[in-house]
């Protein structure tokens, strides 16, 4: 590899290849026929991806854990309606270890794309009780602490993790709304012109107030992404909402505002620990510089022929050698 500044990009790994899975036809078969779009579609996206922004660390951040067991306790409904029903019974469990929905074509290929990227010698973390978007939020946190200056690009297809974007600290959101091909690049700018919220600490407040059917979160009744942004700049913070709707004598919230924002306190008092990524999860050090050439070439031939990968393996390893 060619000497570079040092980037760090970050991949939300399951986030791309749910999108590879969908968005590549299954026509992709191994010789024995079986389906390997989200595996070909992930490794033509990471080829991309290195192509276009020439990190020099990479990190594969994985989903050890979905739904972690500290935000469903925190909201029972986080998540619950993506729980897999199992035969004869119903989903909607508020157990950590429910298992999530996931296609059947799609489960098979999860387990090649492990082997494969441990072969080509890209960094895969993930940290039990926990999910990509901790693990990412830790890799940031811990990029920042070390006062390297070095930038950080996530890439995800997840618009939770927004809250990240911190332009003085260098840290981005590579967002893939049209495409791994034609990235969007969340900065502190385009959350205002887009959200109307300032920083992506703000994101994740305006987040907290409209909720996310998608995740199980209910939010504020009659608080939309709108209100919630216009909220968030006149009193600062949620804190300053929640100060706000505690001091009769404040005239900046309506009286509908204020009864809908007391009816969900209990809400409120725990969804930021479900919205906020974790800093500090547990991740141990990092082995993630670039690699130059596959960890294990054999392992590497061997599932290539196997599952029929060659072309995208090939536009990796380029990708990754140039």
């Amino acid at each position: 590899m060619t000497d570079r500044p040092e980037k760090l990009l970050l991949l939300d790994t399951a986030s791309l290849y749910f999108r590879a899975f969908y968005g590549v036809p299954d026509s992709l078969r191994a010789p024995d026929g079986s389906p390997v779009n989200a595996v070909r579609g992930l490794l033509d996206m990471i080829a991309t991806l290195v192509t276009e922004y020439r990190p020099t660390r990479l990190v594969a951040c994985w989903d050890d854990d979905w739904r972690p067991a500290f935000r469903v306790a925190a909201i029972p409904s986080y998540k619950a309606h993506r729980v897999a029903t199992p035969a004869g019974g119903s989903a909607g469990g508020s157990d950590a270890g429910d298992v999530e929905e996931v296609p059947d074509a799609l489960t098979p290929q999860v387990a090649v794309i492990v082997e494969v990227l441990a072969a080509l010698g890209i960094a895969r973390v993930g940290v039990p009780g926990y999910e990509a978007d901790d693990v990412i939020g830790t890799l940031v946190a811990r990029e920042l602490a070390s006062g390297s200056g070095v930038p950080v690009d996530v890439v995800t297809g997840d618009r939770d993790l927004f809250q990240l974007v911190d332009d003085a600290a260098g840290v981005r959101v590579l967002y893939p709304a049209r495409g791994v091909k034609d990235l969007t690049v969340v900065d502190e700018a385009l959350l205002r012109e887009k959200y109307a919220v300032a920083s992506g600490r703000a994101y994740a407040e305006m987040a907290t107030l409209r909720g996310d059917p998608s995740d199980g979160l209910p939010g504020v009744a009659g608080i939309g992404e709108k209100t919630a942004a216009k909220l968030l700049d006149r009193y600062g913070s949620l804190d300053g909402i929640l100060a706000a709707r505690d001091d009769e004598s404040d005239k900046g919230l309506t009286a509908t505002q204020r009864r809908r924002l007391v009816e969900a306190a209990d809400y409120l008092a725990v969804a930021p620990v479900v919205v906020t990524v974790a800093p500090d999860a547990p991740v141990g050090e990092v082995s993630d510089a670039v690699p130059a050439a596959p960890a294990d070439p054999a392992a590497l031939d061997a599932l290539t022929e196997r599952w029929g990968l060659r072309s995208s393996v090939q536009r990796v390893l380029g990708a990754l050698g140039s």
